[in-house]
């Protein structure tokens, strides 16, 4: 009889990678903390069957991608009433946060290239692992992070070229 992993453990151990798999497709704040929250809640509804599972961390990785597209999908269906003010939300805590340059270039990447990048770069997954997440080849999800990383280079160096002649 296979004896399994307590919960809290898992938690422990992949929580701050989820968490970083969280905030790197969706930026620093609430929604990815509802992310993380939410695939917490689903892996632990599925854990009695867990047995079966040969990657946790990947199968976590791949609950937090699933959730995060979902609050995507909300957001573009959500309307902001105008007379409510947003909640600030801290940075504290998130490193490089501070630079919302690199996270606005990030939200402007493609979708494939925006999760392929988040995953290798801040994941730290393998491009094989990323390839059984997005679909496609190994290949194919190293030539998306490598576009991911050329278009965010090319999109801050224009912003610094820019704010560069606008000092001057």
């Amino acid at each position: 009889m296979k004896t399994t992993t307590p919960f809290e453990q898992v938690v422990a151990e992949h929580g701050a990678t989820i968490l970083r798999v969280c905030r790197a497709v969706l930026g620093p704040g609430a929604d990815a903390d509802d992310a993380w929250s939410e695939t917490f809640l689903a892996a632990l509804k599925a854990w009695p069957e867990q047995n079966r599972i040969a990657n946790v961390e990947a199968w976590l990785v791949t609950i937090a991608h699933r959730k995060a597209i979902d609050i995507t999908r909300a957001r573009a269906r959500h309307a902001v009433p105008v007379a409510e003010v947003p909640d600030e939300v801290t940075t504290r805590g998130v490193p490089g946060a501070h630079d919302q340059d690199l996270w606005d270039a990030v939200a402007r990447l493609p979708d494939k290239q925006r999760h392929a990048v988040a995953y290798h770069h801040v994941a730290g997954l393998p491009h094989a692992q990323i390839a059984e997440i997005l679909g496609g080849t190994a290949e194919s999800a190293r030539r998306a992070a490598a576009d991911g990383i050329k278009n965010l280079r090319r999109s801050l160096d224009a912003e610094r070229v820019h704010e560069e002649g606008a000092s001057r």
